[in-house]
């Protein structure tokens, strides 16, 4: 009986993936995007709210875009309502107010959650790799060019504290 039950969790427990980059995600107007798109590049993925104390952290993100983004760097925002329902929008109105209020040039990618039970895909795979979930807002997390996670930080750290860490990660080959 053991061994059936065991089993039958090996079946419905869904797979972690091995690769970063054997992972998709919808961006912000619907797009099934697969994360090998990214492969090379040195990438923070960023989960995001337009409601929250640390939304202003946008404009230090796209500070960051603008002047790394012609050496193999790319900011990925990925909106969720998870806390305090702080991102209540929808897509439409999450891209717009990151254009117009933010003048957000890099990738959005469409509403989903980044805790719990039903946290997208993306996510697992980070919080598997930075070692424990997502707390609020705005937590950053920076891959290499070659998919392997780099480190990762909460809420409170501004986007212009990740320069060096960025530019290390730049540099390797």
């Amino acid at each position: 009986m053991r061994m059936k039950l065991l089993l039958s969790l090996a079946v419905c427990a869904p797979a972690l993936a091995s690769s970063l980059y054997e992972l998709a995600a919808k961006d912000i107007s619907g797009k099934e995007v697969s994360l090998s798109d990214y492969k090379g590049k040195v990438i923070l993925f960023v989960n995001t709210a337009s409601k929250c104390g640390f939304t202003g952290q946008y404009e230090g993100l796209e500070e960051l875009y603008q002047e790394f983004k012609d050496r193999d760097f790319i900011v990925l925002a990925f909106p969720s309502n998870d806390f305090l329902g702080q991102e209540p929008g929808s897509d439409a109105e999450i891209k717009e107010f990151c254009q117009t209020r933010y003048n957000v040039t890099f990738p959005i990618f469409s509403k989903a959650p980044v805790s719990g039970k039903d946290k997208q895909p993306v996510f697992t795979w980070l919080t598997e790799a930075a070692g424990g979930g997502v707390m609020w807002n705005f937590e950053k997390f920076l891959v290499g060019k070659d998919g392997e996670f780099i480190d990762r930080w909460r809420s409170t750290t501004k986007p212009s504290k990740l320069r060096e860490s960025i530019l290390a990660a730049l540099e390797k080959p």
